[in-house]
């Protein structure tokens, strides 16, 4: 039920340099693409990086102790994300040769990174939404939606590849994910901002009428005017702030909450799509499975 990547073929035995986090190297202009494997059991394997890591992983399962935090299982399908010299310290407790891990980090350039927000400074500051865009690392550890996934692939085919044009193809996959990262947390931050206080900004405003008229229908025309825009400039508006449209949105958040209540066998499909403001059970279904990879039913049926 995750977005997992595509998995690069495994280092051939006889090439292997060592059998805990051997390493194949691809140096670009402003970013350098590592795939880490392990083939036997390890335990506190010091890592450190000099730029900002990208870290997601493709097989196996690694246990992770991050600086000041609590340690966690790190699995396929999810991505961390590390600031520049702070060492990593990482267990290996189930690989082996025949269930080896496998994992990609991309070392960013700090002044790549600095253009990228400076980017954004620019482009992306509309009316009263004026803020100083940043990468953060308090949500460093999260699951891969479609869109991260499919630019972290694009990004290990163009790294490893042996065409000319790389670099620039490089740059431009590695620009739209730090954008979408950048755009994420943004997001995650007004939506907790906006239970807080949803007169602070037109953004926590809106976020919040959403929250709040979930189970309804709730028209883009409508969400328009609470913001005092058009159609389409709200639209645009959405899109630059958040990196998703308002109807992707509304309907990510519907999912989050048709998760909770199929937790509850006594809810069929149908009523979980009603009380989750969809008027449709089929485009309900279509939307959970897009997001989520699965069926409704089929979720229902492993988590019960």
């Amino acid at each position: 039920m995750k977005n997992l990547l595509q998995q690069p073929s495994l280092t051939r035995p006889q090439e292997l340099q060592t059998l805990v986090e051997n390493r194949r190297i691809f140096n670009l202009k402003n970013c350098e693409l590592n795939i880490f494997e392990s083939y036997q059991h390890a335990l506190h394997i010091p890592l450190t990086f000099s730029d900002m890591v990208i870290t997601s992983m493709i097989r196996g399962k690694k246990v992770m102790h991050l600086a000041d935090k609590p340690s966690f299982d790190y699995l396929p399908g999810e991505t961390v994300i590390v600031p520049p010299n702070e060492t990593m310290i990482i267990d290996f407790p189930e690989a082996s040769a025949d269930n080896p891990t496998q994992c990609i980090a991309l070392a960013v350039d700090d002044r790549y990174i600095r253009d990228t927000v400076n980017y954004l400074d620019n482009y992306y500051n509309t009316g009263d939404e004026q803020h100083q865009w940043k990468l953060t690392f308090n949500q460093y550890h999260f699951e891969n939606d479609h869109e991260v996934t499919d630019l972290i692939n694009k990004l290990i085919r163009v790294c490893s590849s042996t065409d000319k044009a790389k670099n620039i193809y490089a740059d431009l996959h590695l620009k739209e994910l730090l954008i979408r990262l950048i755009q994420t947390q943004h997001l995650q931050q007004v939506s907790l901002d906006s239970n807080i206080d949803n007169n602070h900004s037109r953004l926590h405003y809106v976020l919040n009428y959403i929250q709040e008229h979930l189970t309804e229908k709730i028209a883009v025309d409508a969400l328009s005017r609470k913001a005092y825009l058009s159609r389409n400039m709200f639209f645009k508006w959405f899109k630059e702030q958040f990196g998703i449209t308002p109807l992707d949105y509304i309907n990510r958040e519907r999912v989050k909450l048709a998760k909770q209540l199929l937790s509850n066998p006594h809810h069929n499909i149908g009523t979980v799509s009603k009380l989750c403001g969809f008027s449709d059970v089929n485009y309900f279904v279509r939307i959970f499975k897009k997001t989520e990879g699965t069926t409704p039913k089929a979720y229902q049926s492993c988590i019960i």
